[in-house]
């Protein structure tokens, strides 16, 4: 199966191609632009691999929480690849992929993801590695940095950039239970491939005008700390 998979939730802008078994990914780092930028990526797969837009079988996307821009861009060209080949869509967690990005190096079995979502504010999720997978064990929110907290007295690795923004407070949270940080985590569009192939295995497979947005946060003219 050939998978299209493409991130724009965050400030790292990538696409990646599982074509005849073969992983080609690009990644670059922007703060706007991000609709000019993956297209321009996508192209460079498509060269690099030789492959053809009418190979595609899936197209899967980080659907969020991140850039609220940012994730309506990466959700709408999804669509637009989706309804124009009249292929399927999966979905991916922008968080579970920055888990799923960490595993192979750190080894980590939890893991504590946590992205400046700005207004005082993270967007944080708790992780389990399961058979070499990112598995959530709460809940995504967005909350206080002072309300995030682990779920299970165990060793926890801390990535994201909320990591970097409020360390202090996140490990006083973790206080006794982190094993390390590593700030500069970002989601890949190669770490949703690996995550989409498992999501094809259980059939969980979307039509276009099912693949939807996830903000977390709903109103972003609110006040730091409301809800």
């Amino acid at each position: 199966m050939n998978i299209l998979s493409l991130d724009t939730s965050t400030e790292s802008c990538s696409a990646a191609l599982l074509y005849q078994g073969e992983i080609f990914e690009r990644i670059s780092m922007t703060q706007r632009s991000h609709s000019d930028l993956i297209l321009g990526l996508i192209d460079a797969l498509f060269i690099e691999s030789r492959a053809t837009i009418a190979e595609i079988d899936v197209v899967a996307v980080g659907r969020g929480p991140g850039s609220f821009a940012g994730v309506r861009i990466g959700v709408g060209v999804t669509q637009g690849i989706a309804f124009a080949r009249d292929i399927p869509v999966i979905t991916i967690s922008s968080l579970t992929a920055i888990a799923q990005g960490t595993i192979a190096e750190s080894h980590a079995n939890y893991i504590s993801v946590a992205i400046d979502a700005r207004m005082g504010e993270i967007y944080g999720a708790n992780f389990q590695v399961v058979d070499g997978l990112a598995i959530l064990l709460d809940k995504e929110q967005v909350c206080l940095p002072k309300k995030f907290k682990f779920i299970k007295r165990q060793e926890w690795l801390g990535v994201g950039t909320g990591w970097a923004k409020y360390k202090s407070t996140l490990t006083n949270n973790f206080a006794g239970q982190l094993k390390e940080v590593n700030a500069y985590c970002f989601p890949k569009a190669s770490s949703i491939i690996e995550l989409a192939h498992n999501e094809v295995k259980m059939g969980k497979l979307l039509s276009a005008e099912q693949a939807l947005p996830v903000y977390l946060r709903n109103n972003v003219a609110r006040k730091k700390g409301e809800g």
